[in-house]
């Protein structure tokens, strides 16, 4: 009678614990991303909440944005994960719900707070130039130092940049035009210097994986990356380096925030929390490279160095001008499309 009770008691017991099971979905990065919010985030966060489950819906910041687009009768992803300049697109459109109130905000940097109350940075990162140090080495050659070296013809069919719809793209064009007399309201310069640019482009990669792959390759030995993305490759054992131009690298914020509608608010909320804490905020220090916007993140010295860390090296960060860009982002689209990657 006892063991018929247990048993009952145990079925009753796991029948409950299946119906509180929540599902929160991320759309978000692939790559190295996804392996460090997989196997070090999620973990961390499921100790507190250990009835949470997580899926993943995995592509670039557009690809994210249009599945947000594609599914606002209905939102299949929970919490969102974009570059700061399309995040300010899903904010502007309607995607992204209010934060709620947490200690945490209090702690971060005022950089991380976008615009809306609605995203938050999860971290900072620079786009700059990557190079394979060993490659470089081998044939003699300086590391580069200015936004012009990627338009050098020694680099012919060896440069990579990601296409105009991602951020990296965007911010080479950006960076060719200010360094050539232009910026975000001249862009012409900046077109007309990917006119010398593109002999060189071996590959426009769609996505970090792909970009890190053509990197390993060694088909590719420069390319305009992230100092995040440039950590994750080097912490494989790959000999790249991060290069911060010296007419200035772009911040780049990786923004986050609760998308509307969700089925799992509560939840959504507390897992953007948990991400800024400084534990997690180290962890994605170490492995994506991100500058922490905590300001109580501690970092150890060689990780330091390699990350946009403290207020001093975040300030000397160019920023671009999102509301100019965004409101003309689909005719330059259009353009690049038509001029540049044919």
């Amino acid at each position: 009678m006892n063991r018929l009770v247990a048993t009952t008691t145990l079925a009753i017991g796991l029948a409950a614990s299946a119906a509180t099971a929540q599902t929160v979905t991320m759309g978000m990065y692939g790559g190295s991303w996804e392996k460090s919010i997989r196997e070090a985030i999620v973990p961390a966060f499921q100790k507190q909440h250990p009835t949470a489950k997580f899926e993943y819906v995995l592509g670039n910041s557009t690809d994210t944005l249009a599945r947000l687009q594609a599914q606002k009768a209905k939102q299949e992803i929970d919490v969102a994960v974009m570059d700061d300049g399309v995040m300010y697109q899903a904010v502007a459109l309607g995607y992204c719900s209010a934060l709620a109130d947490a200690p945490v905000y209090k702690d971060l940097y005022d950089l991380a707070k976008m615009p809306g109350g609605k995203s938050i940075a999860a971290g900072v990162v620079a786009t700059g130039i990557t190079y394979n140090t060993k490659a470089f080495k081998e044939k003699g050659w300086p590391a580069p130092t200015s936004w012009h070296d990627v338009a050098d013809p020694k680099f012919k069919k060896m440069f990579a940049m990601s296409p105009f719809s991602g951020t990296y793209g965007l911010h080479t064009v950006v960076m060719l035009a200010r360094v050539n007399g232009g910026g975000e309201n001249n862009m012409e310069p900046g077109f007309k210097a990917m006119q010398t640019v593109g002999p060189n482009v071996l590959t426009f990669p769609s996505s970090p994986a792909k970009m890190s792959e053509a990197m390993q390759a060694g088909d590719v030995l420069i390319s305009v990356w992230g100092s995040g993305r440039t950590v994750a490759l080097a912490n494989t054992g790959f000999p790249v380096e991060f290069v911060y131009p010296k007419e200035g690298a772009v911040a780049l914020a990786v923004g986050v925030c609760p998308v509307v509608n969700s089925d799992v608010p509560d939840l959504a909320q507390k897992f953007i929390q948990h991400m800024l804490t400084p534990d997690m905020q180290t962890i994605l220090a170490k492995n994506e490279g991100l500058g922490p916007v905590n300001k109580n993140t501690k970092l150890a010295p060689e990780v330091a160095k390699l990350v946009p860390y403290g207020p001093d090296q975040v300030a000397k960060l160019i920023a671009v001008d999102w509301d100019v860009i965004n409101k003309n982002r689909e005719p330059w689209t259009k353009r690049w499309q038509r001029e540049v990657e044919r």
